[in-house]
């Protein structure tokens, strides 16, 4: 009997092993699908391999397997927009790459964006980042130029997919991706801080100004709702003699930040001009900065402003899908206690949370109570295709949703 017990045991095992492998291949074709069909194909067959929606969570969460043999050091590639811009990028990938372990990813944004369309082989990427070839990070070097500046939608676009290629590739570590830039590209940073901060876990901006967002002779015009800093964190420096940029004419903005409580680090280089020649002595503290700025995929509180509800309009797992008053901005203020959750909503007519098994309790009631009232109070369904929905668009093992709740805010 126990010899019977002990091989039924053994079966057991191997079929769970079995299973776990398969979701493992299953993934990983997922993971690098491309085309509509590639994707069409992939995700039937998990939803045919999977037995229930928990097991499906649990092979996206584990993730695809990742290739020993990939490209290393200095990469030089593209992606083609849907309205068939080219984007040029470089990536740096360290010599001692290891799929087994997961890597920060940085990506670098260039000043001197007034320019011509980079060419191939072109040195864009060179200005100053040499040095981080040696870091233990992914280092991803998008290009810009006259026709399309970091601020506008079509290097929102480019930037996000380029993460997501690079997440098809290569091991990343998805709550240590961070974004830095200098000059105008330091302006661009503040633009993703500003209006796409889901997948970043902390901002960089170098010798840039938010405050170029809002010129419209810049391209920019934008509105700038420092709400939509609370859950981030921001290490900014700016030289004290520098033409453009002064460190003076920041310090209202940095009094904001302060006076807000948001995650800053503000550095003044004494005497710097419109350069990078402080990086080296201030590498050590950048470091520091990202080490202690980790991204929490799931907190317990978010908070939104959104002008656009067709773009600009999410933060992490909640999302403004429309405005009660066109031309208007809402606001989205939502905690989280379990199945409880509170919500704030200003000019917001319609919202959606997005929600995770591991932070909900899908066998039990989830309520929402807005502007005070109770306005949801029910169970919810948890579904393949929205879990499979957000991993394809984001391939992001932290933050996976298997149900959204969407809701009409009463008038």
């Amino acid at each position: 009997m126990k010899s019977l017990i002990a091989i039924l045991a053994a079966l057991a095992c191997f079929q769970s092993f079995a299973a776990e492998q398969e979701g493992t291949a299953l993934v990983t074709r997922f993971w690098q699908a491309n085309s509509q069909t590639e994707q069409e194909s992939a995700r039937n067959a998990l939803l045919t391999a999977a037995t229930d929606i928990n097991t499906l969570y649990s092979w996206l969460k584990s993730g695809p397997a990742y290739a020993a043999d990939v490209p290393r050091g200095k990469q030089e590639s593209s992606r083609r927009a849907p309205d068939g811009t080219l984007f040029r990028y470089v990536y740096v990938v360290p010599e001692t790459y290891d799929p087994a372990r997961s890597y920060p990813v940085e990506f670098m944004l260039h000043g001197g964006v007034s320019r011509p369309e980079w060419d191939a082989g072109g040195e864009w990427w060179r200005r100053g980042y040499d040095s981080y070839a040696e870091m233990d990070q992914i280092t991803v070097l998008p290009a810009s130029w006259n026709d399309n500046f970091w601020w506008q939608d079509s290097q929102a676009d480019n930037v996000k997919a380029i993460l997501q290629s690079i997440k098809q590739t290569y091991n990343v570590d998805d709550n240590r991706v961070y974004l830095s830039g200098v000059s105008d590209g330091g302006t661009g940073t503040y633009f993703f801080a500003f209006k796409q901060p889901t997948e970043w876990a902390a901002f960089l901006p170098f010798i840039g100004h938010p405050g170029v967002l809002r010129n419209t002779q810049s391209g920019g015009g934008i509105a700038l709702y420092f709400e939509n800093l609370m859950n981030n964190a921001l290490f900014i420096v700016n030289g004290e003699k520098d033409p453009l940029y002064p460190a003076a004419s920041v310090e209202p903005f940095i009094k904001i930040l302060k006076d807000a409580d948001i995650n800053h680090e503000f550095t003044v280089i004494p005497d710097g001009g419109h350069n990078t020649s402080w990086l080296p002595d201030e590498m050590p503290r950048i470091v520091a900065f990202k080490q202690a700025n980790v991204r929490d995929p799931l907190p317990e509180s978010l908070i939104w402003v959104a002008d656009n509800d067709q773009r600009y309009n999410r933060n992490g797992w909640i999302r403004v899908d429309a405005l009660a008053t066109e031309g208007r901005p809402g606001l989205l203020e939502v905690s989280r206690e379990g199945n409880q959750f509170t919500v704030n909503a200003e000019r917001v007519a319609t919202f959606s949370l997005l929600l995770n098994p591991e932070e909900v309790n899908f066998n039990e009631l989830i309520s929402v109570s807005v502007n005070g009232a109770t306005l949801f109070s029910g169970q919810v369904q948890q579904d393949a295709q929205t879990l499979l929905d957000y991993a394809a668009g984001e391939r992001d093992r932290t933050q996976l949703y298997t149900a959204e709740l969407i809701l009409s805010v009463p008038d």
